[in-house]
């Protein structure tokens, strides 16, 4: 089988986006019995990054549509008819739109019977328990960090203290855990996937290198490194302007196209 590369799609998301195109190849066969492409919309380094990296992993064809965060792009109502929530990204299926970080992950990694144990597997219980910690509880703690004017009215500064205390102990007990071999597993998974943006982001924009150094948790450097060297993993970085140590020493991002804010 041969696998299609991602088409970056330059043009700024509009409503005709929303309708699946026709094949370039008519005869070209999808993974899993897709009969169509599969969609990301997404904005650099933005949730949509650990999609991108999943699909990379998982070999699938796919496409993506830029949705333009500068132009507010994602509160349109064309986005809103894939995603209500008007939050990036959406991955458009060939069963509909799917949103939630974590739902598609692990909708692709169910559909492809890759990157997380299967069902039935003794595993899979902590795999799965795993997957919703990263989900429910970094990830939101994560969003109060960065948008804590969306939690409070007034002066922001103990939301944000707050989360950065609550960071610092979701990191700590995380790197102590015992039932998470993915951080030192060779094999990809979604843990991995969304994992390593959020340490990203952590370091990034959660107030600085003054507070925040990976190596304070050696577990979690390792992983880091040990992820971004995938050739997956930079081909990923390199669409969305990432840099070469996108985890482990993250910079800026310098996108091809859109921004991250």
């Amino acid at each position: 089988m041969t696998i299609s590369q991602p088409r970056e799609r330059r043009a700024h998301f509009t409503l005709q986006n929303v309708v699946f195109g026709k094949l370039a190849n008519a005869e070209m066969q999808y993974p899993s019995g897709m009969s169509i492409p599969l969609r990301l919309h997404y904005a650099p380094d933005n949730a949509s990054l650990c999609v991108r990296l999943a699909l990379e992993e998982l070999g699938l064809p796919y496409e993506t549509t830029l949705v333009d965060r500068a132009i507010q792009a994602h509160k349109s109502p064309a986005y809103l008819a894939l995603n209500p929530n008007g939050l990036i990204p959406v991955l458009e299926t060939p069963q509909g739109a799917i949103f939630e970080t974590g739902a598609i992950l692990m909708w692709l990694a169910d559909r492809n019977a890759r990157l997380m144990p299967a069902v039935d597997a003794p595993e899979r219980i902590y795999a799965t328990q795993w997957m919703f910690w990263l989900a429910n509880t970094l990830h939101p703690t994560l969003r109060m960090l960065f948008y804590p004017a969306q939690y409070v009215d007034g002066d922001t500064g103990p939301v944000h203290k707050k989360a950065t205390e609550r960071l610092v102990s979701h990191l700590d007990l995380l790197s102590a855990a015992q039932t998470t071999p993915w951080l030192e597993d060779d094999a990809p998974t979604i843990h991995a996937c969304y994992l390593g943006p959020m340490l990203r982001w952590a370091a990034l924009y959660g107030g600085g290198d003054a507070w925040f150094q990976l190596q304070d948790w050696p577990r979690l450097e390792a992983f880091a490194k040990r992820l971004e060297a995938r050739d997956t993993v930079k081909k990923a970085a390199l669409a969305e302007g990432l840099g070469p140590t996108p985890f482990s020493a993250p910079a800026p991002c310098n996108p091809p196209e859109g921004s991250m804010l």
